[in-house]
């Protein structure tokens, strides 16, 4: 299933999450049109949100090939439409029923791992990695220097023409990040869920099936990013992005001596809730 892309109207103007447009610049800071579309629901293209969700998973790089095309349009790399925000985040809360529903003691603490689940686990750590990554980046990896590091060459949420063009963007930084959170939220909080019978038991499939299940989520949230960042023409040595798929894979084998990572790490302990169920 693929979206329909229309072109926009002659008349309409750049799309910015946030900052100044060049024709206003003089006229003080105007609301991100980010924010501006958070309760426009009927303005959201929530169609594309979907397509773009599956095709994280089946193949991810289809996901960033259109931003030459919204750059030309709306002179930005950033979307400025939350459609993809809402749509995770209303899955992370269905996802946190049902481990509540399963493993907590009590409506408070099921409540308790919905809210965790949701602002703690994807909105702020994204929002955490999204300001990490801009500003790292932004610096080592930015335009004008083949070597590293690179010129900082930084917008904060605004694209210009010109020299300008070749700036990085914080809303960018941030569409990345929650891309890239969609393959954790697949692995480690619904097909975990699932496997939970295996995963808890004390024979050493589980240590494998568990810690596998943590090696192809994170492998999967690098190299999205990796993508994401690849796909912006400006960036040099976006391979180093990979760096961290080696050393996971590498950690990966030694847990395999009996390190079980879902005992550690799994969703409802990171929420600190009572477990009717011991992992």
């Amino acid at each position: 299933m693929n979206p329909h892309i229309s072109l926009p109207r002659p008349t309409g103007g750049p799309s910015n999450f946030g900052g100044t447009t060049p024709s206003s610049r003089n006229e003080g800071l105007r609301m991100p049109r980010f924010f501006k579309r958070l309760f426009k629901f009927p303005q959201m293209d929530f169609e594309m949100a979907i397509w773009e969700m599956l095709s994280l998973i089946i193949a991810p790089k289809k996901v960033f090939r259109s931003i030459y095309y919204h750059k030309q349009t709306k002179n930005t790399w950033h979307r400025p439409d939350p459609s993809f925000t809402y749509l995770l985040s209303g899955f992370l809360l269905l996802t946190a029923l049902g481990w509540g529903l399963a493993y907590a003691d009590g409506a408070a603490r099921t409540l308790r791992i919905m809210l965790v689940f949701m602002f703690g686990h994807f909105l702020l750590l994204s929002l955490l990695i999204a300001t990490l990554f801009y500003f790292l980046v932004g610096r080592l990896l930015g335009p004008g220097v083949k070597g590293l590091p690179g010129r900082r060459r930084q917008g904060l949420f605004n694209m210009e023409e010109g020299e300008g063009a070749a700036e990085l963007e914080f809303g960018y930084c941030w569409d990345v990040a929650i891309r890239a959170f969609v393959p954790i939220w697949v692995f480690l909080y619904v097909v975990q869920f699932l496997l939970m019978p295996v995963i808890a038991s004390k024979l050493w499939i589980s240590v494998l099936v568990g810690n596998t299940l943590y090696l192809v989520a994170l492998n999967y949230y690098f190299i999205i990013t990796f993508l994401g960042y690849n796909a912006l023409p400006f960036l040099h040595h976006t391979e180093l992005l990979l760096v961290p798929v080696g050393v996971c894979t590498v950690l990966w084998f030694i847990s395999l001596g009996g390190f079980n990572l879902p005992k550690h790490l799994a969703p409802v302990l990171w929420a600190g809730a009572k477990l009717r169920k011991a992992v």
